[in-house]
């Protein structure tokens, strides 16, 4: 199990990360959709080569093909909206909000899951990406839509173990080169 390794790999300083790691990841009380869709596009997210490419065959074998392109979709357009939304909350300059943001979201408004699971991966991955407004706006339709805190916070746990596991391993790959 790939899980496996990647808990192997873990140093032993990091070693909450790794008994983190099982926990959120093999003890989730999370549907399997929601499960393993936050990993992927929390995995992806991460930026971490090795963490992506020992999550994702699992997720992939654990999502339906529409879910699994959906996690990726949600990783992808977070990752340019965590930017540009940051960005627009950031300057010192209000009226930025009032400009048109122009950017093509298409996939917010027909991910081909549903809406939730879409909605919780997003949240996950502006949890990596620091976006305080996506974090407010999707946590907001995930709680109008009936999700339960403990369910967004399992989605933020997700995110935060990989984003951790992925630093500690790229910079243990770099130390040892």
């Amino acid at each position: 199990m790939a899980l496996d390794e990647l808990k192997s790999a873990v140093p032993d300083y990091a070693k909450d990360l790794k008994l983190n790691l099982g926990s959120v990841i093999g003890n989730s009380d999370l549907p399997q959709q929601q499960l393993w869709g936050t990993v992927l596009a929390c995995a992806i997210a991460s930026r971490s080569p090795r963490v992506l490419r020992e999550l994702e065959p699992e997720a992939k074998a654990n999502l339906s093909p529409e879910a699994y392109t959906a996690a990726k979709s949600a990783a992808a357009i977070m990752g340019m909206n965590n930017v540009f939304y940051r960005t627009r909350h950031l300057l010192s300059d209000p009226e930025y909000g009032n400009l048109r943001a122009g950017l093509r979201m298409n996939v917010i408004g027909n991910p081909g899951v549903e809406k939730v699971d879409f909605e919780l991966w997003s949240l996950a991955v502006s949890a990596i990406n620091g976006c305080g407004m996506c974090l407010d706006s999707h946590e907001q339709v995930l709680r109008k839509a009936g999700v339960e805190r403990e369910t967004v916070q399992e989605a933020v746990k997700i995110a935060s173990v990989l984003q951790a596991v992925g630093a500690v391993l790229d910079a243990e790959a770099v130390l040892a080169e």
